[in-house]
């Protein structure tokens, strides 16, 4: 779990170039530890409701993300984040 998590936080790293790459690599990251939350709760006999409530949220962050996906190329035509830097 810990290869999920480290390979999603390479490729926000060093795949910044469009911002669906970046909110894909961040739900593999959401994934990785909602998935680790489920194994170290099931390891120890505990409940799994907390682990229900954090894939909840990671759903509502989703939803977010996508909404500024949308936002974003409807007022800029394109995903590229190198389009909004001032220094460019």
């Amino acid at each position: 779990m810990s290869v999920l998590f480290f390979s999603g936080v390479f490729v926000y790293c060093m795949k910044y170039k469009h911002f669906l790459i970046m909110l894909l690599s961040l739900e593999v990251v959401v994934l990785s530890i909602f998935i680790s939350f489920l194994c170290f709760f099931s390891f120890f006999n505990l409940e799994v409701f907390t682990s229900i409530i954090y894939l909840a949220m990671s759903v509502c962050e989703g939803a977010l993300g996508l909404s500024l996906l949308v936002l974003i190329i409807r007022t800029h035509g394109s995903d590229m984040i190198l389009n909004f830097d001032l220094l460019w």
